[in-house]
């Protein structure tokens, strides 16, 4: 698996029925589809992961404060229980680890190609002609996007950014070399990752200025320590973890997830938790209401987190909340006037949620090119395929229920969904397979009519809207999701035998 890209491209296959899958990405939807993969006696498997481990985002975000806001033991494989997490909600640091030894015991390393960006990819003669940046090439019969959703940094655009003069990085880039102890620390953003990593600052900062765009509701987060007694018994016990998971889950369904599509009494008592939280933790009216949201709790991804509002009333922390004007070497200048002198600037202003694949180019069967195809927004067939792309499929891609749940559960249910299909063509002996318009057209629409229900359309802006300003997410129960994810519908599928000019044609 780990010959040259361009010496393993000439390789001939020598049966039809095990199709050579590329995985792009190797983070929690990455591993979890070449285990599954594996599993169903696909050996032929390479993942491409332009860094240099395992983890995606949580390899990534290494600030301090990270943490899941989906409890520890829901956010793990259903096949995979992790009894030594610390914490209800786990850690950062702890959910890398966790990832890290999955890889090793699935033995996928072997399939992994480590510091190898895939930058465009064709379908072309029956399969997707691959190159990566260092200008090697691979071909995949089945091609499968699991690059993630929070993965490209979102740099603000503000005049003067790049002056200056001290140290300045992107929370998805945290900078270990600089001490934050006794420094002047200013944070643009207040969204969930400035919120966990506001009290670590403050703990240690001069001063902490925070520029705030827009307050943000904030759930108090019912964490808990497990002690080497809980993770004992989980070690010796799997189905208490599998119960957890169980457990966890149904909860998340049954509350949580049916509050943003719509349910009003369980929307109402989250709004009224936050609120109370909100009146109880900060004592200062004044501090109070620059605090307070004029929005609908969970319009904008809800934050889960203690601390905040307690370390944001500390004396070393100011928050400013007139807008930025520009940056300037010495700091951040505001709209009134004031220079704020900072020591470091930390950019806590999210992700380009929308790209998934891209910036990679990709081409389908017909010439058209991904960002042609999305021209008008962001879409896919049942979150997982796209008309005129064959035999490329997607792990968390649009309208998946990023909002509603945990990302491992969308992940899995997925990936079942895809192997089906990857199924049609082992049975077949190859052939193209892509959702036809029409299906992906009402599918669509059916998930446009559906929106006006959710609290995403109730009047904020936030990451889950595309550039036209449209959700990109699902607007009914997971237990529809769950439904929908089954067993696919193979006549919303345009399926054809691979043309006769194809690589192997012969043999399909």
């Amino acid at each position: 698996m780990n010959a040259p890209l361009d010496a393993r491209s000439a390789q001939p296959r020598r049966d039809r029925a095990n199709p050579r899958v590329v995985i792009i990405g190797a983070g929690m939807s990455g591993l979890l589809a070449a285990i599954r993969l594996h599993e169903a006696g696909i050996d032929d498997v390479t993942l491409y992961e332009k860094s240099d481990r395992v983890g995606g985002t949580w390899r990534d975000n290494r600030y301090p404060g990270l943490a899941c806001d989906v409890p520890a033991h829901m956010y793990t494989y259903s096949f995979e229980p992790n009894p030594d997490y610390s914490h209800r909600y786990a850690r950062g640091a702890e959910i890398q680890a966790y990832f890290e030894r999955v890889a090793r015991k699935y033995n996928l390393y072997e399939n992994i190609r480590f510091g190898t960006e895939l930058t465009r990819a064709e379908y072309r003669d029956g399969r997707w002609q691959l190159t990566s940046a260092d200008g090697g090439t691979d071909v995949a019969d089945i091609l499968i996007g699991a690059s993630g959703v929070l993965h490209h940094p979102q740099y603000p655009s503000i005049a003067g950014l790049d002056s200056f003069a001290g140290a300045m990085f992107h929370t998805a880039r945290w900078d270990d070399t600089i001490d934050l102890a006794g420094k002047r620390v200013g944070m643009i953003g207040t969204g969930s990752t400035a919120v966990q990593i506001t009290p670590q600052v403050q703990q240690v900062a001069a001063k902490l200025t925070l520029f705030q765009r827009t307050p943000q509701w904030i759930h108090p987060l019912p964490d808990r320590t497990y002690g080497e007694a809980t993770k004992r018994r989980l070690r010796t016990h799997p189905w208490l973890a599998n119960l957890l998971r169980g457990v966890y889950s149904k909860l998340f369904e049954w509350t949580f997830a049916r509050a943003v599509i719509g349910n009003k009494p369980l929307l109402k008592l989250i709004s009224w938790t936050c609120r109370r939280n909100l009146e109880r933790k900060v004592a200062d009216p004044v501090l109070r209401e620059k605090l307070r949201p004029d929005y609908q709790a969970a319009c904008k991804r809800l934050i889960f987190a203690n601390g905040f509002y307690e370390a944001v009333q500390a004396p070393n922390v100011e928050l400013v909340t007139d807008a930025i004007e520009r940056i300037e070497p010495a700091g951040v200048r505001s709209v009134d006037g004031t220079l704020h002198e900072l020591d470091v600037l930390i950019l806590a202003t999210g992700f380009k949620a929308h790209n998934f694949m891209r910036p990679m180019a990709m081409v389908g069967a017909h010439g058209q090119s991904l960002d042609d195809a999305w021209a008008s927004g962001v879409h896919a067939h049942r979150s997982v395929a796209i008309p005129g792309f064959p035999n490329f499929f997607m792990l968390i891609g649009p309208n998946s229920p990023i909002g509603n749940y945990s990302l491992i559960s969308i992940a899995e249910l997925q990936m079942d969904y895809i192997l089906q299909l990857i199924e049609t063509w082992r049975e077949r002996r190859g052939c193209a397979i892509a959702p036809r318009e029409e299906a992906t057209r009402r599918f669509n629409q059916a998930i446009r009519d559906a929106m006006p229900g959710t609290v995403w359309v109730t009047g904020c802006q936030s990451w889950y809207l595309d550039e036209h300003g449209n959700p990109a997410m699902w607007p009914w129960t997971f237990e529809r999701f769950r439904a929908d994810m089954a067993t696919p519908t193979l006549g919303e599928y345009d399926i054809r035998p691979l043309a006769a000019s194809a690589p192997d044609a012969a043999a399909a």
